[in-house]
C-alpha cells in the first residue's frame, strides 16, 4: 500500500510552503488537491503557488485544465490517483496538498462514482421547482433525499436520474466501507482563529496589491463569466464590480467575509471526515515535530 503525505487545513495557514518543504526533505513530489488552482490563469486569486515557490519540486494537477473545460471530484479522483502510482513507481513520496475537502476525501477512501446513465436528459426537470424535484426523490429514493438540502437542486437532479434508471444514490454509497486505500499521514495545521483572521485580510490585500484586479479584467473579457473556475473565492466576488455594478472596495471586502468563512467550513469538515494529526503553526517546534513524525512514518 503506498505511502501518501497528505497535508490540509484552512487557506491562508501555509499549507502549500510547508509541502514544498515536506518534498524537499522526503524526495516528494506535490499534487494539487485545490479545485480552482487546476485552471490555468487562475493564480493571485487562488493564491496559486509561483515557480520561485516551488523551488524546483515537481507539482502535479496544477495549472492543467483551460477555464473552457469542466471539471469535477470523479475526475479529480480518477487524475490524482494517476498520478500517486507514478509517483509511487518512481521510489518517491507523494504529498498531496490542498484545501477542497470532498477532493481529499474521494482520493484516500474508498470511494466509487457512479456515471450518470446515457441518454437521460436533464432539462426535463426544468418545469419543477426545488420543493417538487426533493418530494420526487423522497417518494423515489428517501434516504438520499434526507441526506440532501432541499434547495441543492444539482445534487437532487443527479440522484433523482440514478433512481430513475434503478440505481439508487444511498444503496451506492451503503457499498462502500469508507477504508482509506492509501497508508496515509494527513497533516492539519490550524493557529488561533482571530490571528487567522488577520492572516487572511492581509493575503486578501497583498493579492490586490500584486494585480489582482488586472488579473480578473484579462480573464473575464477572454471567458465567459459562468466559467467553472469563476465561482472560486476570489474570482466570483471580483464579477459585480467588472460589471461595474459594485466598488472595489465591496468586492474586496465580500473575498475576506467569505474567506474567512470558508476556513471556518474546512476546520470543521476536516475534524468531522477524516483522521488529522494537527499542529499548532504558532508553538515554536510545530515543524521539528512534522519533520519527526513524517519520517517515523515514511520509515515505519
Amino acid at each position: 500500500m503506498p505511502k501518501v503525505l497528505v497535508i490540509v487545513g484552512p487557506t491562508a495557514i501555509g499549507k502549500t510552503a510547508l509541502s514544498v518543504d515536506l518534498a524537499q526533505r522526503f524526495n516528494g513530489e506535490i499534487i494539487n488537491g485545490d479545485s480552482i488552482q487546476v485552471y490555468r490563469g487562475l493564480n493571485i486569486g487562488s493564491a496559486k503557488v509561483t515557480e520561485n515557490e516551488k523551488k524546483g519540486i515537481v507539482h502535479h494537477l496544477l495549472d492543467y485544465k483551460d477555464l473552457t473545460e469542466r471539471y469535477d471530484v470523479a475526475t479529480f479522483q480518477k487524475d490524482a490517483r494517476e498520478k500517486i502510482r507514478e509517483i509511487n513507481e518512481r521510489g518517491k513520496t507523494a504529498v498531496v496538498v490542498g484545501g477542497t475537502g470532498l477532493y481529499i476525501k474521494a482520493l484516500l477512501y474508498d470511494y466509487e462514482f457512479v456515471e450518470n446513465p446515457i441518454n437521460i436528459d436533464e432539462n426535463k426537470y426544468n418545469d419543477l421547482n426545488n420543493e417538487q424535484l426533493h418530494q420526487r426523490l423522497k417518494e423515489l429514493d428517501k434516504e438520499s433525499a434526507k441526506a440532501i438540502h432541499p434547495n441543492n437542486r444539482k445534487r437532487i437532479i443527479r440522484a433523482l436520474i440514478l433512481a430513475e434508471s434503478g440505481t439508487k444514490k444511498s444503496t451506492q454509497e451503503d457499498k462502500q466501507a469508507g477504508v482509506m486505500i492509501y497508508d496515509v499521514k494527513i497533516i492539519g495545521l490550524t493557529m488561533d482563529r482571530q490571528r487567522l483572521k488577520k492572516r487572511i485580510h492581509l493575503r486578501v490585500d497583498r493579492m490586490i496589491e500584486e494585480g489582482l484586479v488586472e488579473e480578473i479584467n484579462q480573464l473575464f473579457s477572454k471567458y465567459s463569466l459562468d466559467s467553472q473556475g469563476f465561482a472560486g473565492i476570489g474570482y466570483k466576488e471580483m464579477i459585480p464590480y467588472y460589471l461595474n455594478q459594485e466598488p472595489l472596495e465591496k468586492c474586496v471586502e465580500k473575498i475576506k467575509t467569505h474567506t474567512r468563512q470558508f476556513a471556518k467550513r474546512q476546520f470543521t469538515w476536516f475534524n468531522n471526515q477524516m483522521k488529522v494529526d494537527w499542529y499548532n503553526i504558532e508553538e515554536d517546534n510545530y515543524l521539528n515535530k512534522i519533520y519527526k513524525e513524517v519520517e517515523e512514518f515514511l520509515n515505519g
